[in-house]
């Protein structure tokens, strides 16, 4: 099965094989450059002045976070 050759660093490689170290590497660069770290969205701080405020502040938001995920939010009315 003769193919092309080209002549790389005083080397003969195949077409084919110059084909593979293309795509892999492409593929290659598209794995690594789309992995990482997934960061959580940071929430705001809670600036309570005392641990019962603060204790009630997030309460409040797990309580609303939960409900909204239960029941989303109704789509706007059509006119």
């Amino acid at each position: 099965m003769g193919g092309q050759y080209y002549n790389l660093f005083g080397q003969k490689v195949a077409s084919q094989y110059l084909a593979m170290g293309v795509l892999g590497s492409l593929f290659g660069g598209v794995y690594l450059a789309s992995g990482g770290s997934s960061k959580t969205p940071a929430t705001p701080p809670i600036n309570a002045s005392s641990s019962d405020e603060a204790d009630f502040i997030k309460k409040f938001l797990e309580t609303s976070e939960s409900t909204e995920k239960q029941a989303p939010a109704a789509a706007p009315a059509k006119h």
